[in-house]
């Protein structure tokens, strides 16, 4: 008897795992279909839903999770970076000292500050202020049935909910990712060469002979491509919410860790795929 209600117990826990692993299998798809339809749904949304786009855009950008205005996400992103980047120059710097080199902190905060810092900085403020909004948002019309009454209605609601605030978080970034890029290169500055002492000539010399456009231009890449994930993140876990306002509530907990997650995974990425593996310094032949 204790035998067989031993293997009864372990075939019970070996298919309470099976299964458990099958329903994991099954949410991941749906997650990724929701991604790539929401992705390819851009050109259809730009064509059909232009005027709902322009409203998410004013909604995000003037609105109740406002990026730029109120002090919200702008807020977030200057302390963030004012703190990341006074940091980063005071660990540059002690670094550099240890061996004779302090000359190569402007260059060192022309890399990190960009390539680095000002992406992932604007992208986990995004995730934090605006992203948790989206998850409340379209959770909420999930519970409420709402979302199956647009499908009634023949309205695509995947582009419709999801690619409109994709497209939105995607233009309004770019404004905010600028101002927290400057805050960042003022802040380092001002530890290097006004706390520590260090030339400003010098400093700014090889921070200008380090930084180039191309470096810009994939750092602003960076920072859109983050906002995409980030939207199409949280509004997946909105879109799937079941639960009632509880469920929505850790809906919104668990996309945000899933897109700071995220946000850490692609940085890697990106950076080897757009710098390389050994990555070069312009203007010194290294």
């Amino acid at each position: 008897m204790v035998s067989a209600d031993l293997t009864l117990r372990a075939r019970r826990s070996y298919h309470r795992r099976v299964d458990g692993f099958v329903a994991g299998l099954v949410r991941l798809g749906e997650y990724v279909t929701f991604v790539v339809r929401a992705v390819l749904a851009v050109p259809f949304t730009l064509v059909h839903y232009r005027k709902h786009v322009l409203n998410q855009i004013a909604e995000v950008t003037f609105g109740s999770k406002s990026l730029l205005s109120g002090g919200g996400t702008l807020g977030i992103v200057l302390a963030m970076s004012l703190a990341a980047a006074m940091m980063l120059g005071v660990e540059t710097y002690r670094g550099l000292q240890l061996v004779g080199m302090t000359s190569l902190s402007g260059m060192l905060s022309a890399i990190a500050n960009t390539r680095e810092l000002a992406p992932v900085v604007v992208a986990i403020a995004l995730a934090a202020k605006v992203g948790t909004g989206f998850t409340a948002q379209v959770g909420a019309m999930r519970i409420s049935d709402e979302i199956a009454a647009l499908d009634v209605m023949a309205i695509r609601s995947i582009p419709f909910l999801a690619t409109t605030r994709m497209i939105a978080a995607m233009v309004c970034i770019l404004p905010i990712y600028m101002i927290g890029l400057l805050a960042s290169y003022i802040a380092t500055r001002l530890v290097v060469v006004w706390y520590n002492g260090e030339s400003s000539g010098t400093y700014d010399y090889f921070f200008h002979l380090a930084l180039t456009p191309t470096d810009l231009v994939y750092s602003a890449t960076k920072a859109v491509v983050f906002a995409a994930i980030v939207t199409l993140v949280h509004c997946s876990y909105g879109y799937f919410a079941s639960g009632g306002p509880e469920g929505v509530g850790q809906a919104a907990g668990r996309a945000l860790r899933t897109s700071i997650l995220a946000i850490g995974i692609f940085d890697v990425i990106f950076t080897f795929g757009l710098w390389g593996l050994v990555p070069q310094v312009p203007g010194m032949g290294i």
